[in-house]
């Protein structure tokens, strides 16, 4: 099954911007410019037309994003001969962007985060400005919930033979949590960043909390060198399946079927998530990848994606001439603004011919931590559904 948002029609009958009222005003001065800005938000969103300000001294400004297919460095033009610049961009309704503005001065260029705009989002290569477009909005399951009970999180240690170190996870047991009860199991690639980025002990607590998902046992691992465990590496498929898995069963009352196993990562982990299942097609029920890095080529091996993307392309054109079926259900999703669009919406009719059930859904988004957060709901409570999903479907 796929899922996308549809693409409203452009609003007929615009009404005139504001940016084009504060240009019209006499006298156009640095007095209006301090009304004009207390009076706004920034970006100013007007239905589907967002303009993003900067104010300062500059002899140049741009607006930097990444949405895929569409001109990345915007110029600003400047409101008369006030300090104010502005780009208007079209979003389509629901579209969550992240951008950092280049302001040029002389021969000195710098770029960074919207001063004018307090949303910022987080990775672990830094931070940027977020526009919420019109019809966007913050879960709020994402959020925390006084009412919502908190689980708990413990660091635990797994001596790897396999990665020939030990290995640190954190382990979520949910705030109902038994002894006398077997729970399924959620395996997570690079565990702490959805942790910090993507608030997943807040979402789970959340969505347990509001029966949308089962009471679930979620381990979070995180990679020693990622670009070369988490491509179809050996090492890493038997310390999942071999180390961690009997580790955890050893421990914790878990249910011993591949449904109630599940495997999870965004990019370079839902690579990483695909190729342990692949070498390990028996013990996994589901698989919850969010971005993929499926990168493949149809003609020779020239993917551009430089040297850490040939251990993948390798494994994907390997996989799509013999697809093979690797678990029984794939939830995938994917931001339609992201460079990977193509290679996700193309491994969708390729992990079906396998016999695998797919629900795919894309959103008006990035390659982004937010993005993943945003998508948990659905993925989680579609692999292992609270009582309140049942009832529902």
């Amino acid at each position: 099954m796929t899922e996308t948002q549809a693409y409203p029609a452009r609003d007929a009958g615009q009404r005139k911007l504001a940016i084009n009222g504060l240009r019209a005003r006499k006298p156009l001065d640095e007095s209006a410019v301090d009304r004009f800005l207390a009076r706004h938000e920034v970006p100013i969103v007007e239905g589907a037309r967002c303009t993003f300000l900067f104010r300062g001294q500059a002899d140049e400004v741009h607006v930097l994003h990444r949405i895929v297919n569409q001109p990345q460095r915007v110029p600003m033009r400047r409101v008369g001969e006030t300090s104010l610049w502005y780009a208007v961009l079209e979003l389509p309704e629901g579209s969550r962007v992240e951008y950092q503005l280049e302001v040029r001065r002389g021969s000195d260029v710098s770029s960074g985060n919207d001063p004018l705009n307090p949303r910022v989002a987080h990775s672990p290569v830094g931070s940027s400005s977020v526009c919420h477009a019109s019809g966007y909005v913050v879960p709020d399951w994402v959020l925390p919930d006084e009412d919502a009970r908190p689980g708990t999180l413990t660091e635990i240690a797994v001596p790897s033979r396999a990665l020939r170190r030990e290995m640190r996870a954190q382990v979520y047991l949910p705030a109902r949590f038994r002894r006398t009860r077997s729970y399924p199991l959620l395996v997570v690639h690079d565990g702490s960043d959805y942790l910090q980025y993507a608030s997943m002990k807040t979402v789970l607590d959340n969505l347990i909390h509001r029966l949308d998902v089962a009471e679930t046992v979620v381990v979070f691992t995180d990679p020693g060198a990622r670009e070369t465990e988490y491509p179809n590496h050996a090492g890493h498929a038997r310390f999942v399946v071999s180390e961690l898995l009997p580790h955890l069963a050893a421990d914790l009352p878990l249910l011993d079927r591949p449904s109630a196993r599940c495997l999870m990562g965004a990019s370079f982990g839902g690579v990483a998530a695909l190729s342990v299942a692949y070498r390990n097609p028996s013990v996994f029920g589901s698989l919850l990848l969010q971005s993929g890095s499926f990168v493949f080529t149809d003609i020779g091996f020239d993917h551009g994606g430089g040297e850490v993307f040939d251990p993948v392309v390798s494994f994907m054109n390997r996989y799509r001439a013999r697809p093979r079926l690797v678990a029984d259900r794939i939830f995938q999703s994917c931001g339609v603004y992201e460079p990977l669009i193509v290679p996700n919406r193309s491994m969708v009719p390729v992990f079906e011919s396998a016999g695998m059930e797919v629900r795919y859904v894309e959103a008006r988004d990035g390659h982004s931590w937010e993005n993943w957060r945003d998508r948990l709901r659905d993925g989680l409570s579609w692999i292992y559904p609270g009582p309140q999903k049942y009832y529902y479907e």
